[in-house]
């Protein structure tokens, strides 16, 4: 019920009045969600502004050691909170932005879960932590539900009237020394595919169209889905999509088009996906080189080098920190024969 609005007043008429009673109640139930959900969402602000202001601190004091990967990690998590403390104050109805802290929350988890189990760390403290963050999980979950069945019920006209999130969409391409059909062919064994994917862990392919894919995610946290073909053009195209049971909804296509004066294959990818925080946790994931526009990128360079190299080149002669894949010249000769029995 919002600020100076009263309560409807009886009738005496049973049916009207308890109608009125019910939107009394609901109307209450609306403010208590909508409450706990801008208060999850400062919360969030909160948290992330701190991970950020001091990352090993804030490591230390759950228990980690204060190093540059737990640093790095404690950092990642902290502009994913911002996004979604931002994501859920700036929204009307902030079901989405919620659920993206349930999301953030299971992957806060699967990281603690993960130092328990390492004797360098203060086991004691991190269980704590991970009783602590169980315990927002479960704020977050009933402020989710809750929300959720206002806008199933009695809020449907207003979530409909909502202008709704699109996807963030990725297009990138790049040039290969190699004809069509042999591109076509390494790409569409999914199981090459980690070859060159940095973040993709595992592809298994179950049939002719459906895969299980395997992948980790920013702080380190694991993401499974399955996929499954919709569209297979030999040669020239793959589309796919994910099924209804993954946790980040994606799909997207790779087109392979004969280069000019016969130098190589275009190829051409197209990505849409739904991040669990919405298009701010996708801005501030640039930050870090996690945006999957960056990945793909790096992605198809690494798929270059395989192709014309066979294998992927690193380089420690530059400004990034440890050995990184090298970007091979575009104007590569074809490789010689002896080696095209690495690459297939």
């Amino acid at each position: 019920m919002t600020a100076g609005t009263q309560q409807p007043p009886y009738t005496g008429n049973r049916e009207t009045d308890r109608w009125q009673g019910d939107r009394w109640d609901r109307e209450g139930a609306d403010d208590r969600s909508e409450r706990l959900a801008r208060g999850l969402g400062w919360f969030s602000l909160g948290l992330g502004l701190t991970q950020l202001a001091a990352p090993r601190g804030v490591a230390r004091m759950i228990g980690l050691r204060g190093d540059d990967e737990n640093r790095n990690a404690i950092v990642a998590i902290g502009v994913r909170e911002i996004a979604s403390g931002i994501g859920i104050l700036t929204q009307h109805r902030p079901t989405g932005g919620v659920w993206s802290r349930v999301g953030g929350d299971v992957m806060d988890l699967a990281l603690l879960g993960r130092a328990l189990n390492s004797r360098r760390n203060d086991r004691n403290r991190v269980a704590v932590a991970t009783v602590a963050v169980a315990g927002v999980t479960l704020l977050d979950v009933l402020a989710g539900r809750q929300l959720g069945r206002e806008t199933n019920g009695h809020g449907e006209a207003a979530a409909m009237a909502e202008p709704k999130e699109p996807g963030v969409q990725v297009r990138r391409s790049i040039t290969v020394n190699r004809p069509p059909q042999e591109i076509y062919a390494f790409w569409r064994n999914f199981e090459n595919l980690p070859r060159f994917m940095a973040h993709l862990e595992s592809v298994r392919v179950i049939d002719d169209r459906r895969s299980h894919w395997k992948t980790t995610a920013p702080a380190g946290a694991k993401v499974e889905w399955d996929a499954e073909i919709v569209e297979d053009r030999p040669n020239e195209l793959i589309a796919w999509r994910s099924l209804s049971s993954a946790d980040v909804p994606n799909e997207g296509s790779v087109r392979f088009v004969a280069a000019p004066g016969g130098r190589g294959t275009e190829i051409h990818v197209e990505l849409r996906y739904e991040p669990p925080g919405g298009r701010l946790a996708a801005l501030a994931a640039k930050l870090f080189a996690e945006e999957p526009g960056q990945q793909v990128a790096g992605d198809l360079r690494r798929f270059k080098q395989v192709m014309e190299l066979g294998e992927v080149v690193h380089s420690d002669a530059s400004v990034h920190r440890g050995p990184h894949p090298a970007r091979p010249s575009d104007e590569l000769p074809r490789i010689a024969p002896n080696m095209e029995g690495a690459i297939r």
